[in-house]
């Protein structure tokens, strides 16, 4: 299938060619990435579609895909169409991942309007696959309303989350421990919204509480200029009962609309645009220390430093020095 008709197929809605586009996007293989740039612009000129993409980040075993799966039925329910990027962990020994995801959210992935995609990090920095960004716009073209970006929190991913999506959503375990932990790592200055899950049965009372406590801790915080009144805010949710996620929902459209008609909306995307763009071209420089010569030429100045024969100083600057020249 060539690129005209694969942007032809995701436009009208084939989840097929969407989940074939995102194998495209995600492969490191020369020729791959061509044809990946290729469809993006091609996808460019054919819609301009914008979905609210909402970054979902939490640490293990907060509830992250009973929440995803309940929000998205939830969604699914009010008519709109959802689709669900996992990004998962890779071993930094196999490289492997168990992409498990989508066998956790049974009832979501049986549903025509959901689209479940685990992607392997490929040992990205924060844990959120490099490729993220363009499987989003990939979603987007395919007519999707909704694309959630959920990530394990691993102190780094949540920066990267927050530079792909409209809404940074933080979610929470109640009983914890330290309850504001959140303060000390400065997640709580990315984030929109707190969800503090499993508000439910004996956690309930321990969830109201956690609550409180951020939401007092967010009022501490710096007024950022893209914010209206009261948000930042921390709400309980119970992802096992679906109580709450309408509200959720609510608050999270409310801030959206506000960002849109005093234009932080396309100011943020535009920001992160450029971030995408500085990002591209420093992963390109890297990728010039990976070829043959240049990785031989690397060993036989480390050998250089190594045995004394040079500094690192030095040795760096012959090596930066013979990349501009090639």
């Amino acid at each position: 299938m060539d690129t005209d008709q694969l942007a032809d197929r995701i436009v009208a809605g084939d989840r097929r060619a969407l989940a074939r586009a995102i194998t495209l996007v995600e492969s490191s293989r020369a020729d791959h990435r061509d044809q990946a740039v290729a469809l993006i612009e091609a996808l460019r000129a054919k819609t301009a579609r914008q979905a609210v993409r909402i970054g979902l980040s939490g640490t293990p075993g907060v509830g992250k895909s009973t929440f995803i799966e309940s929000f998205g039925m939830m969604l699914l329910g009010q008519g709109l169409r959802v689709a669900v990027l996992a990004v998962d962990p890779s071993s930094a020994r196999s490289g492997g991942s168990i992409l498990g995801d989508k066998t956790r959210m049974e009832r979501l992935s049986r549903e025509q309007g959901a689209f479940i995609r685990p992607s392997p990090s490929q040992s990205h920095l924060g844990g959120v696959a490099r490729r993220t960004r363009e499987a989003v716009a990939l979603c987007e073209a395919a007519g999707f309303d909704v694309v959630l970006i959920e990530t394990v929190g691993v102190g780094q991913s949540e920066t990267v989350v927050a530079e792909m999506s409209d809404i940074f959503v933080l979610l929470l375990a109640p009983a914890g421990g330290d309850e504001l932990q959140g303060v000390k790592r400065g997640i709580m200055e990315m984030a929109d919204l707190i969800l503090v899950n499993k508000a439910d049965g004996d956690l309930k009372a321990s969830a109201v509480r956690t609550q409180a406590d951020y939401a007092g801790a967010l009022r501490l915080l710096r007024k950022r200029p893209q914010d209206p009144e009261g948000f930042p805010k921390a709400i309980c949710v119970s992802a096992l009962q679906e109580d709450g996620l309408e509200r959720a929902w609510d608050e999270m459209r409310a801030l959206v609309d506000w960002r849109r008609d005093t234009g932080h909306f396309d100011a943020r995307r535009a920001g992160q645009a450029r971030y995408w763009f500085d990002q591209e071209v420093r992963q390109a420089l890297l990728a010039q220390l990976e070829t043959g010569a240049a990785r031989a030429r690397m060993d036989a100045l480390a050998e250089a430093v190594a045995d004394g024969r040079m500094t690192p100083t030095v040795a760096a600057q012959e090596m930066l020095d013979s990349l501009g020249g090639a």
